[in-house]
C-alpha cells in the first residue's frame, strides 16, 4: 500500500491542490484578476498531472490487450477527460460556441499537432516510417462524415427545428461509432494494427508493464477522472473570473480544454514515433480526433436537448476551410502506408496556422 501511494504521489499532489483550491477559491477571486489567473494556471497544471497519470494507467491496460484495443483505451480515456471538463465549463460559461470551438481545436491539435510533430520527429530520426494505410483511410472518412453531419450541415438547419436535427445527430453519431467499434475490434481489426517485422523498430519492453495487475490501474483511472472533474470545476470558475473583461480570444478556453486532454497523448505519440511505431501514432492522433467528434457531439447535444438551450455547432468559414485543408492533407499523406518528415512538417505548419488564426480571433 505504501509503495502504491508513493508511486502515485502525483495524484495525491493533485488531490491536495484541489482541496487548497476549494478552500481558497473565493479568497483568490476577491484578490483580483491576476490572482485568479495564477490560481487557474496552477489548477490547469494539476489537471495535466492527473491526466498524465490517467494516461499512464491507460497505457498499462493498453499493453495488456495490444492494438487495436490498446489505442482505443488510450483515446477513450482522453476523450472522457475532455467531455468531463467541457461539460463542467459549459455549466459555468455561457458561451454557445464553446463546444464547437473545443471540438475544432481538438481536431486541429490531434491531426496537425500530434500527428504532425510525431511524424516530423520520427521522420528525422528514422526516415520513412511504415504503418497500415487502411487505418488512415478509415479514420479520415469517418472524421469527414462525422464533422460534416455535426458541424457543417447545422449551418443550414432552421433555428426553429434545431431539436429535430439535434436528435438525428445523436442517433447518427451513435450509429457511426457502433459500426466503427465493430470494425475496430471485430472483422476489420487488422486495419488498425501493423506487423513491423523487425524493420528498425526500437523495442520498448525494458519494463514489462503488461505483467502488472489490471485492477489498480482501473481504480486509479476512475479516481483520477474524479479528481480531474473536481479540479476542472475550480479551474473553470477561476479562469472565467480572470479572463472577464480582458479581451482574450474567445477560442482561448476551447484551446485550453483541448490541450489539457491531449497533453498525455502528445507524449505517448512522440515516444511511439521515436520508437519507430508509427501505427500507434496514427491510431492515437486520428483515433482521438474521431472519438472527440463522435463521442463529444452526442453527449453535448443531449445536454442541449435536456436544457432546451442549443449550442452553435456550425463552424465558421475559417474553421471549415482549415478542417477541409487538414483532412485533404491527411488523406494524401496517409494514403501510401509510410510517413516522413515532410508530411509531418505540412501538418505541423497547419497547426501553427491554426494557432495564429486563434490569436487573431478568427
Amino acid at each position: 500500500m505504501l509503495t502504491l501511494l508513493k508511486r502515485e504521489s502525483l495524484i495525491l499532489l493533485c488531490v491536495l491542490a484541489a482541496i487548497i483550491g476549494f478552500a481558497l477559491e473565493h479568497t483568490v477571486m476577491e484578490a483580483g484578476r491576476t490572482a485568479s489567473l495564477i490560481a487557474a494556471a496552477i489548477m490547469i497544471g494539476a489537471i495535466v498531472l492527473a491526466s498524465t497519470r490517467v494516461a499512464h494507467h491507460a497505457e498499462i491496460l493498453a499493453e495488456k490487450v495490444a492494438d487495436p484495443y490498446g489505442t482505443m483505451i488510450l483515446t477513450l480515456s482522453a476523450v472522457a477527460v475532455e467531455v468531463l471538463i467541457l461539460a463542467i465549463m459549459m455549466n459555468n460559461e455561457a458561451s454557445p460556441t464553446l463546444v464547437r470551438d473545443t471540438i475544432y481545436s481538438a481536431v486541429m491539435l490531434d491531426i496537425n499537432g500530434i500527428l504532425g510533430l510525431a511524424a516530423l520527429l520520427g521522420g528525422l530520426k528514422h526516415g520513412e516510417q511504415p504503418y497500415n494505410d487502411d487505418s488512415g483511410k478509415t479514420y479520415g472518412v469517418m472524421i469527414l462524415t462525422a464533422m460534416g453531419i455535426s458541424m457543417v450541415v447545422p449551418e443550414f438547419v432552421p433555428e426553429a427545428k434545431w431539436q429535430y436535427y439535434s436528435g438525428f445527430t445523436i442517433l447518427a453519431m451513435i450509429a457511426l461509432y457502433a459500426l466503427f467499434l465493430k470494425m475496430q475490434v471485430g472483422t476489420h481489426s487488422y486495419f488498425f494494427s501493423y506487423s513491423y517485422q523487425g524493420k528498425g523498430r526500437v523495442a520498448d519492453h525494458e519494463t514489462d508493464r503488461s505483467a502488472s495487475p489490471a485492477t489498480p490501474s482501473i481504480l486509479i483511472i476512475l479516481f483520477g477522472v474524479a479528481v480531474i472533474g473536481f479540479l476542472a470545476e475550480i479551474m473553470s470558475t477561476l479562469l472565467n473570473n480572470g479572463l472577464r473583461g480582458t479581451g482574450a480570444p474567445v477560442a482561448l478556453t476551447a484551446i485550453l480544454v483541448a490541450g489539457i486532454s491531449a497533453a498525455p497523448e502528445i507524449l505517448t505519440a512522440v515516444r511511439a514515433a521515436l520508437g519507430n511505431r508509427m501505427q500507434a501514432v496514427v491510431n492515437i492522433a486520428m483515433g482521438a480526433s474521431l472519438s472527440t467528434v463522435i463521442l463529444t457531439v452526442p453527449v453535448m447535444e443531449a445536454i442541449a436537448l435536456y436544457t432546451g438551450q442549443p449550442f452553435i455547432m456550425a463552424m465558421t468559414p475559417v474553421q471549415t476551410v482549415m478542417v477541409a485543408i487538414t483532412l485533404i492533407a491527411a488523406a494524401i499523406n496517409l494514403n501510401d502506408g509510410e510517413t516522413n518528415a515532410i508530411e509531418g512538417m505540412t501538418h505541423f505548419v497547419l497547426f501553427a496556422t491554426f494557432l495564429m488564426l486563434a490569436m487573431l480571433g478568427l
